[in-house]
């Protein structure tokens, strides 16, 4: 596991917090290995159902929770939901075998920021916690290509007037571009901090949930023409 240290160590500033929801008890057992003994992450949960996610989110108060779709009870999607609105700051990545559009675009539009199919490797399942956390959206190739084809396939939109002043505008571009907040902050001159509160402004105005719903709003729309 050292070599993740060595990977992101000069980037974190603090220690990620991960809650883990999969009900398959092998995998589950397996995740909780793989994170407790990765630097910087730290394991504060894992659960095999998402019944009492709502305390469990304000109790535990996590940075990045990895999430199962198919749950006894709640579903993943409707889990996400659930997070988000709690807390929009925390991220979501789904780990799942289900990569049709329907569940793909049902997570995102619910506030996923990452989906991974569960043949990901271990590595990559780790490596995508760190980069969510840093503002990326971490897929599976073929996941992203679905993605992709979608929008590319959806009759142009004329665009709205959402508002966007020329600082969120700029960080728009940033996130487009795959720049971490911290990139973003270095590159305009401006904190994380900042830089989260213009993010949550966007989200706001283009009432979308996440990093990856606003990118494909941006590009659906041709907000940056």
């Amino acid at each position: 596991m050292g070599n993740f240290r060595r990977t992101f160590a000069g980037n974190m500033e603090k220690t990620i917090k991960v809650i883990i929801y999969e009900d398959n008890r092998d995998l589950r057992e397996g995740m909780t290995f793989l994170i407790q003994a990765t630097p910087e992450l730290e394991l504060l949960g894992s659960f095999g159902d998402c019944m009492r996610i709502k305390d469990q989110i304000l109790t535990l108060q996590p940075d990045v929770v990895l999430m199962d779709i198919d749950l006894p009870g709640v579903t993943g999607i409707e889990a996400t939901l659930v997070v988000k609105s709690i807390s929009p700051q925390i991220q979501v990545v789904m780990l799942t075998v289900f990569d049709d559009e329907d569940r793909i675009f049902q997570a995102i539009r619910n506030g996923a920021s990452g989906y991974l199919l569960k043949h990901t490797p271990p590595s990559e399942v780790i490596q995508a916690i760190f980069d969510v956390y840093e503002g990326g959206s971490p897929m599976t190739a073929n996941v992203a290509r679905k993605v992709i084809q979608f929008f590319q396939q959806q009759p142009k939109s004329q665009s709205a007037d959402y508002h966007l002043s020329p600082r969120e505008l700029d960080i728009l571009r940033g996130l487009m571009k795959g720049y971490s907040y911290k990139l973003i902050a270095d590159e305009l001159d401006i904190s994380i901090d900042t830089v989260r509160s213009h993010i949550r402004s966007i989200y706001d105005k283009l009432q979308v949930n996440s990093k990856t719903e606003a990118i494909l709003k941006a590009i659906k729309e041709k907000l940056l023409d």
